[in-house]
């Protein structure tokens, strides 16, 4: 059975940091793209950034420059620094992996993490 299990979420004050993580188990994952959304109450999934197998890097507008995705392709594991976090960035952070390339859409990911909420006080 496949499992993701996202870790690191918290309340931090803006401006702080935080470092998620996301371990995969059931298969390997090091050919799949892995990825990180977020969800904000009564907002959509939003795609957040996404690392191919290769370790190509994809973001959101709203977190490059703040944010950096990583793997561990041996310990099918992917992470999120977070820096300079703001208000806005206050969500219950997701992660997922899919066997093609990176997409924006949360539709085309095949598995899911339980989540993580990351709260950013002002």
């Amino acid at each position: 059975q496949v499992q993701l299990v996202e870790s690191g979420g918290g309340l931090v004050q803006a401006g702080g940091s935080l470092r998620l993580s996301c371990v995969g188990s059931g298969r390997a994952f090091s050919s799949y793209t892995m990825a990180w959304f977020r969800q904000a109450p009564g907002k959509e999934r939003d795609f957040v950034s996404a690392i191919s197998w290769s370790g190509n890097t994809y973001y959101a507008d709203s977190v490059r420059g703040r944010f950096t995705i990583s793997r561990d392709n041996a310990n099918d594991t992917v992470y999120l620094q977070m820096n300079s976090l703001q208000p806005e960035d206050t969500a219950v952070y997701y992660c997922a992996v899919r066997p093609g390339g990176w997409s924006t859409s949360p539709d085309l990911w095949q598995y899911w993490g339980q989540g993580t909420q990351v709260t950013v006080s002002s």
